[in-house]
Formats: structure tokens, C-alpha cells, sequence
């Protein structure tokens, strides 16, 4: 478990504080208020004189007044007490929320900084290469092909972060039309190849396989799961992309050969800005957007996506969107 930021913890120590002196104070005055109230009564007591039936009723009923006055202050304590408790649990998750927002976004920052300053720097690196030397067609062509590589993973990169902020604030239009999931993941893993020639993905499509969806959606969702099979797996292994259909459910499989993803972290990679670590000491490259946007777009779709383990080592995952009838 994180520890948290002595800040953090001083804030809630403070919070915890203050908490523990409203609660005194509540009972200091529930106290305060029944000794003054069983006063009055004692000394309304000690004025009635006799004991007669007319002191008697007197006694009755400054007695039955004190004691309904003592359930009007337990009464109206708990009330206190119950909003107090209820107020104090929703600020104290309403801050823990916020703490965790501000911590996951200075974490995204750290990423998204590195993941834009790397490639931009490698692009402009190769172009001042070109420029100050004469190369070669060969040499040429090879830092030109790096320079698109990383201008393909910079492009990859703003597309999730434009997406993904379209859709959480609800102002992107999906396009349905119908298509063919086969050729939409053969092509994706195809440009994968081509990118990344030291690498092989394989493609197996059982048969066509149609679903009504948005193109450019699903294919950001099948590069996202390539790219993430591609970084969390040895470059030697293969990455297989299946695409098959059961009963009516059309399912895209992306295996790979990495270490896998333990039980406790397979629903929270999905979380926005998620990345298991430390920031600073990840190996990986990411933003932590990838699984997040791919979720909300398959959930848009009405589908489903989840993580199961790939025999042998490695992580399997699935997405599953509804197939036409």
C-alpha cells in the first residue's frame, strides 16, 4: 500500500482533530444542559411545600417535565450527532477523492510530459541529422522512418487525450456503421508489423465478423490493447489478435507472453490515469489513458472488456460488443 505524503497526512490529522473536538463539545453541552436542567428541577422541587394531592401533581409534573426534557436532549443530541457523523463521513471521502484526483493527475503529468518530450525530441533529433550531414539514401531513409514512428506514437498519443476528454465531457458523436471486426484488427495489427518490424503479432479471424460500432473508436481500442501487449511482453514472444464470434456476441482477444497482471490490479488498470508503481521508477511507457479510454469506448458501444489470465504466463484481454442480427 501508498503510503501517503506527510502533507496529506497532516490534513487529515487536522480533520480528525477538529472532528473529535465537535463531538466533545456536543457532549460537554449535552452534559452541561441536563445538570442545569436537573437543577431547575430540584429547585422547583424544593419549592413545593406538603404532601398533599395538589403537591403531589406539582411533583408529578415538574418531574415529568424534567424527564421530557432529558429525552429532548438525547433526542436532539443524536439528531446533532448523526448529521455531524453523516457530514463528516462525505467531506472526509470527498477530500480523500479529491487527494487521490490531484495525485493521479501530477502522476499523469509526469507521464504525459515524458511521453510528449520523448518523441519530439527523438523527431527533431533525426531532422537536425538530415539537415547538418550528408548522408546516405540508406541512412536517410532510416531516420526517416524513425521520425514517422515517432510522429505515429505522438499522433496515438494526443488522440487519446482529445477522445478521452470528448467523451467524459459527452461532446463526441459516435458514427455507427457496420463493419467488419476482422479486417478493422487484421489491419491494426498489420501497421503494427510494419511499425515494428522486430516484433510479430499474428491474426486469426475464426470467420466475418460484423458488429455496428464506430470505426475510429474501435480501432483506437484494438491499437491501445496492441500497444499495451507490445510494451508489457519480452520482444521476442508473440502477440496473437483474435477475432471470433459467439452466438451473438462478436469478442476481439489480445494474448500476450508478459509477466501478467495480478488479481487486485485487474479492475483498477481500467481506472483513469492508473498505472501500477511508482511514476518515476516505470519501465513502461504510457499515460495511463489507454485502458481507461478503451473501457468507455466499448462501454459506449454497449460491450464489455476484461482481463483473464493467458496460459503459460501473460494477460488475455477480451472485448466483447454485441454482434446485428
Amino acid at each position: 500500500m501508498t503510503k501517503k505524503p506527510k502533507k496529506i497526512q497532516r490534513i487529515f490529522l487536522i480533520y480528525w482533530v477538529l472532528l473529535a473536538y465537535i463531538v466533545a463539545a456536543l457532549i460537554f453541552w449535552f452534559f452541561t444542559l441536563n445538570k442545569q436542567n436537573q437543577l431547575m428541577s430540584d429547585l422547583k422541587m424544593s419549592g413545593v411545600i406538603g404532601n398533599g394531592p395538589l403537591a403531589i401533581e406539582q411533583r408529578r409534573v415538574i418531574k415529568t417535565e424534567r424527564d421530557r426534557k432529558v429525552s429532548q436532549y438525547i433526542g436532539e443530541g443524536a439528531t446533532f450527532f448523526l448529521v455531524i457523523l453523516a457530514g463528516a463521513l462525505f467531506v472526509f471521502r470527498a477530500v480523500r477523492r479529491q487527494l487521490s484526483i490531484s495525485l493521479e493527475q501530477q502522476n499523469f503529468m509526469m507521464a504525459v510530459t515524458h511521453e510528449l518530450k520523448t518523441p519530439i525530441a527523438v523527431a527533431k533529433l533525426n531532422l537536425e541529422t538530415m539537415q547538418k550531414r550528408k548522408l546516405d539514401e540508406g541512412q536517410q531513409q532510416r531516420l526517416l522512418y524513425n521520425t514517422l514512428q515517432e510522429t505515429n506514437r505522438l499522433d496515438a498519443l494526443c488522440n487519446n487525450m482529445l477522445i478521452s476528454s470528448q467523451i467524459d465531457a459527452g461532446g463526441y458523436r459516435m458514427e455507427k456503421q457496420e463493419l467488419n471486426l476482422g479486417e478493422l484488427v487484421a489491419a491494426c495489427a498489420e501497421d503494427f508489423n510494419v511499425r515494428f518490424p522486430q516484433r510479430h503479432i499474428e491474426t486469426t479471424a475464426h470467420e466475418a465478423v460484423y458488429v455496428t460500432g464506430d470505426a475510429l473508436l474501435l480501432q483506437i481500442v484494438t491499437n491501445n490493447l496492441l500497444d499495451n501487449a507490445l510494451k508489457y511482453s519480452p520482444k521476442d514472444s508473440l502477440i496473437e489478435a483474435e477475432v471470433l464470434q459467439n452466438d451473438s456476441v462478436a469478442e476481439i482477444r489480445i494474448k500476450d507472453n508478459g509477466s501478467g497482471i495480478e488479481d487486485e490490479e485487474k479492475k483498477k488498470v481500467f481506472d483513469k490515469f492508473y498505472r501500477v508503481g511508482n511514476e518515476a521508477t516505470k519501465r513502461a511507457k504510457g499515460t495511463g489513458l489507454g485502458l481507461y479510454l478503451s473501457k468507455k469506448i466499448i462501454q459506449n458501444h454497449g460491450g464489455n472488456i476484461f482481463i483473464q489470465n493467458n496460459t503459460g504466463g501473460g494477460s488475455i484481454f477480451t472485448v466483447q460488443i454485441a454482434a446485428p442480427e
